[in-house]
């Protein structure tokens, strides 16, 4: 079994990125009703988005 370690934050950094206010409406609707913020769906997104890149990247 894994022991427990006290989490710490991943470092971060402020960013700022100008989004299509259609985008902003379609995220907004996404996580309305959950615990969600609007930083933790792109940050989400992105990370995907990198793991598809990579994946598709190794398949050719």
């Amino acid at each position: 079994m894994r022991k427990f370690k006290i989490p710490k934050p991943p470092v971060s950094s402020t960013k700022s990125i100008r989004f299509p206010n259609t985008v902003i409406e379609q995220v907004e609707e996404a996580i309305r009703g959950t615990d969600c913020t609007f930083t933790a769906f792109v940050v989400e997104a992105v990370r995907v988005a990198l793991e598809n890149l990579a994946e598709d990247d190794g398949e050719a």
